[in-house]
């Protein structure tokens, strides 16, 4: 089965959390032992005597404020796919918190308030999904069940959302009118809403097919030079790390990036088994046929479709720290298993989240913040762009003295 990766997006107290405990408590994902401590916890209890947004709240503060402040993961299944979920925090001071969640999501699930209608967090919500290029948006209209399951009221925002995605470039957009608490249209189709004529959201997830990223070549990224130098093991040297993208074959003729030299595939192993082949996802150790100067962080690339290899970078930058960005600020660059020192040489614009326009950037850069900079990197960068190659094309800025994360990279 293959996995979809989304992430839930809506204002404070539109559902999200709900929403998950729903998927996970109708997909009988949740065990006995959890189930008996969400009842016992439980203060706001739907039909089933169960609070399902305790199930993604986690953190203590998330508890008592009822909110969502950090990005939750949560994992279930089905017969027909696995899914990984982002539950994303809803207030706009964790803005940074939702564009780290959406980064790695296939397609977002944007929760509204059928009383309160399209407010300002769904166009923001819906302004990141176009940033980051999702492809899908499925529109949850939550709380139906507090609106007698209007028809009118769905039909009034569907048109009104329709707009927003429509300027955003959003094309991919479906509708389902909804109840997290009660249950409606999550799993199975509602009899309350004997006029809607789609599938449930869970059915949705299920079926729907994701294109495809732009096939950009085959992405091998070292982590580790496995080199024992024992007596049974004289010889052995490999390149142990994980296929990014693509898939490499015995004997295929590959490039060795940043360095610029080729070689080819000796053997591939997998769990210390040989193979022929391996695929995107997959940890590997790839040996290869002669003997090179190879590091940590190098990306072995097929020849049909190179990467660029460059020291200035053109990037979309969110900023996560409290302390503000200036142009000439001093970072470490970190790339998956790559680490470079870097420079921010100059801030070019600033995008304004609630509208996508782009502003002259004043001053500093401050948390939550989305400007277009200029990177430049001590030692030559291997990348694609965000848009064909989610792996190679992002990054984070990390603070050299505080080692803590400052900014997440989307390269252009």
């Amino acid at each position: 089965m293959d996995i979809l990766r989304f992430i839930t997006a809506g204002s404070v107290d539109d559902g999200k959390s709900t929403l998950i405990g729903r998927l996970l408590y109708d997909s009988k994902s949740i065990l006995q032992d959890q189930l008996e401590v969400l009842e016992k916890h439980s203060k706001n209890k739907n039909d089933d005597g169960v609070d399902l947004a305790l199930l993604t709240d986690g953190l203590r503060a998330e508890r008592e404020q009822g909110i969502t402040i950090d990005v939750a993961y949560r994992y279930f299944s089905t017969s027909k796919r696995k899914f990984i979920i982002a539950d994303a925090p809803g207030h706009v001071q964790y803005t940074r918190n939702m564009i780290t969640g959406a980064s790695n999501s296939d397609l977002m699930v944007i929760l509204i308030d059928a009383r309160k209608g399209v407010i300002e967090q769904t166009r923001r919500h819906s302004i990141i999904a176009s940033l980051l290029k999702l492809k899908k948006v499925a529109v949850a209209i939550n709380k139906m069940d507090m609106v007698d399951y209007s028809q009118e009221v769905f039909e009034t925002i569907k048109e009104e959302y329709s707009k927003i995605a429509e300027n955003l470039g959003l094309h991919d957009v479906s509708y389902f009118p909804i109840s997290a608490l009660k249950g409606d249209n999550i799993v199975s189709i509602s009899s309350k809403t004997d006029w809607y004529q789609g599938n449930s959201l869970l059915e949705y997830l299920e079926e729907v097919t994701l294109n495809e990223e732009l096939n950009n070549g085959s992405r091998f990224q070292v982590q580790y030079v496995i080199r024992p130098q024992t007596e049974e093991l004289h010889d052995y040297r490999g390149y142990a790390g994980q296929i990014l993208s693509g898939r490499f074959q015995k004997g295929d003729k590959i490039h060795i990036l940043p360095a610029g030299i080729t070689s080819e595939i000796a053997r591939i192993e997998i769990n210390g088994t040989e193979t022929e082949e391996a695929f995107e996802g997959q940890p590997v150790v790839i040996h290869v046929t002669n003997d090179l100067d190879i590091s940590r962080g190098d990306i072995f690339a097929t020849e049909e479709q190179l990467p660029v290899v460059e020291k200035d970078l053109e990037v979309l930058l969110c900023w996560l720290d409290q302390k503000s960005l200036q142009p000439g600020n001093k970072y470490l660059l970190q790339q998956n298993s790559r680490l470079v020192k870097a420079v921010v040489k100059e801030v070019d614009y600033k995008i304004d989240v609630n509208t996508l326009t782009q502003e002259k950037a004043n001053g500093d850069i401050r948390l939550n913040e989305v400007v277009k900079v200029t990177i430049r990197t001590a030692q030559p960068l291997v990348y694609d762009s965000f848009i064909n190659n989610k792996r190679t094309g992002s990054a984070i800025l990390v603070d050299e003295t505080s080692h803590s994360t400052v900014a997440a990279c989307i390269i252009q």
